[in-house]
């Protein structure tokens, strides 16, 4: 069925960085708000996944944000965009070129960003990370922390002899590294396997790679940790906590306990960085078709 749905919508959608296409007028910000539907009742009439997912239109949330660095906690945003796309496993990037290939996959891709100012220079951190939609481990992840000192980059590849990793950074310690790392669970990831349902999340004593930016922002080795997984709680709002047992680090995931389970929030806590994230605001639209001039209404309904 999923299959079946993104080829019909392969014909309809623009990609990321293409033509603008046909969109609506955005010459005001509440015209504009009407239109967008949010997670809440767009899953009202589309309440499954294949029908939630495939409509050609991404999920982006707006968070408040409070981040630590330098011992301080500064403000700023965080934004997740949750879409569906097609993949090629074999060189792990998304097909857009020619027909649809035999062993192209459908993902569910989280690109998970903040921004945040230190003083006066901002950092701006993005993990994209690539799980099939179907179900199953993430195929990629890739991550960069970019500030004024300079620009780090990481990027895994899950492959069936475990996890290629490739490290570059500006730090003399750190340089340019090639890894071979165990076929763990990724922390990044878990937040896509949360959006296709609780039974996708692993539970209980696991080994788990934390999350990319905590490991750059605490300056860890990229490895796997012993780790347990939970979700507490009962009626409409669960959390997902993750804590570890060789870091400290422990991380509360709020979320609807209902499709398409929605997150509310995380707080990251520990000796090292923390973060609290409360949502703001939430809608669904073709953001890629929405990058021009006059399209600031958009952004401004999401309360950017």
């Amino acid at each position: 069925m999923r299959v079946l749905l993104a080829l019909v919508l392969c014909s309809t959608l623009t990609r990321c960085g293409g033509d603008r296409g046909e969109s609506p007028s955005a010459s005001s910000g509440d015209e504009v708000a009407l239109a967008l539907p949010s997670p809440e009742s767009f899953a009202r009439e589309h309440p499954s996944f294949e029908r939630y997912w495939y409509q050609g239109l991404a999920e982006l949330s707006r968070y408040e944000l409070s981040q630590s660095r330098y011992g301080e906690l500064h403000e700023g945003e965080a934004v997740l965009i949750f879409v569906t796309e097609d993949f090629l496993p074999g060189p792990q990037v998304k097909h857009e070129l020619g027909p649809r290939p035999d062993d192209a996959i459908s993902v569910l891709k989280l690109n998970a960003h903040r921004q945040f100012d230190t003083g006066i220079y901002p950092y701006t951190v993005m993990t994209s990370t690539f799980a099939p939609a179907e179900g199953g481990r993430a195929l990629k992840l890739a991550a960069s922390v970019v500030e004024w000192c300079g620009v780090a980059y990481a990027q895994l590849n899950r492959r069936e002899d475990g996890i290629r990793a490739r490290l570059h950074s500006y730090f003399e310690a750190e340089g340019d590294q090639d890894l071979s790392l165990e076929d763990a669970w990724t922390e990044d990831e878990l937040l896509v396997a949360l959006r296709r349902g609780p039974d996708a999340i692993p539970r209980g004593a696991t080994r788990l790679i934390p999350a990319m930016h905590f490991l750059r922002f605490a300056h860890r080795p990229l490895a796997a940790y012993d780790a347990t997984v939970e979700i507490e709680g009962t009626g409409a709002r669960r959390t997902l906590v993750i804590r570890y047992a060789e870091l400290p680090r422990e991380v509360r995931v709020d979320h609807h306990a209902a499709f398409p389970y929605v997150i509310e929030g995380w707080e990251e806590r520990g000796d090292g960085p923390t973060t609290v994230a409360r949502r703001t605001h939430a809608v669904l639209t073709d953001y890629w078709a929405h990058n021009g001039v006059d399209d600031g209404a958009y952004r401004r309904v999401l309360g950017r």
